[in-house]
């Protein structure tokens, strides 16, 4: 009896319209698995040249996504129920993630290694960012209070950042005074009294406008307003559930620990 020869199976086509999935298959060498990304993706990986698309939040023409033959397509929150319907529709395998906190991105790393056949090197790249937390929450032992914080991650409505950026917070020496991943007033946060306002606007890089914070009638009181401490981080450092976190943690230490600024300089 001779064995018959396994069928093969076919290459590993991925759209991804997540740039935190995109992240994590770069740095787990995965990258050539790749034939489709969303504009955001080029922030965080280095994915220029290949097909640009929309996302879960808009997408204009599913057949671009198609034309593309993809084996499997991924997405991530923030989700629009009418993008995500496009999709569901047609013939695709869709995996969609929902992470909320740094042990739910960890899961994510492992799944997307074991799909592209990277398990080992999704491994290593979890045990590099947690090495790398562990470096920046030593930096933090030696200080006598924790910096309070309210992380922003969009002004209108006002909506705090997701779950896991309160846990970066933690690792670079400060505590969140708000829900993570709620829409709150200007009045909670005054009552919140934060020393640090971090700004993140998802999907504006580093275009977020501390004036607007330093504007706000009900904030005039909150510490990190009278001392001028709003700041701005590229939002994908924040707001990509994924390797880029390493070098949003190194920057929130940073922007925590600084020395207050006197009210007249800005």
């Amino acid at each position: 009896m001779t064995n018959r020869p396994r069928a093969q199976q076919p290459a590993l086509r991925i759209v991804s319209l997540a740039p935190s999935a995109t992240s994590i298959l770069c740095a787990i060498g995965a990258r050539k698995a790749l034939v489709g990304v969303t504009k955001w993706c080029a922030e965080v990986a280095a994915v220029r040249g290949l097909p640009q698309l929309g996302d879960c939040w808009q997408m204009d023409d599913v057949d671009e996504i198609l034309a593309l033959k993809p084996t499997l397509v991924i997405g991530s929150v923030p989700f629009k129920q009418e993008t995500v319907a496009k999709l569901l529709e047609q013939p695709l395998n869709f995996l969609a993630k929902n992470p909320r906190d740094l042990a739910d991105i960890e899961r994510d790393i492992r799944l997307l290694g074991r799909i592209s056949g990277r398990a080992t090197a999704a491994e290593r790249l979890i045990t590099k960012m947690r090495s790398e937390f562990k470096a920046i929450r030593q930096r933090t032992q030696r200080l006598k209070r924790r910096v309070r914080v309210y992380a922003e991650a969009w002004p209108n409505p006002r909506i705090t950042s997701p779950p896991w950026v309160a846990e970066i917070v933690q690792i670079a020496g400060g505590e969140i005074v708000v829900p993570a991943g709620e829409k709150l007033t200007d009045e909670q946060v005054a009552a919140a009294k934060p020393d640090v306002i971090i700004l993140a606007w998802a999907a504006t890089g580093s275009k977020a406008d501390p004036e607007k914070s330093y504007a706000v009638p009900a904030w005039r009181d909150v510490p990190a307003i009278r001392d001028r401490r709003v700041h701005v981080i590229s939002d994908e450092l924040l707001n990509t559930p994924g390797p880029p976190l390493i070098q949003g943690a190194r920057e929130l230490f940073r922007l925590l620990h600084q020395t207050a600024r006197p009210k007249d300089r800005t």
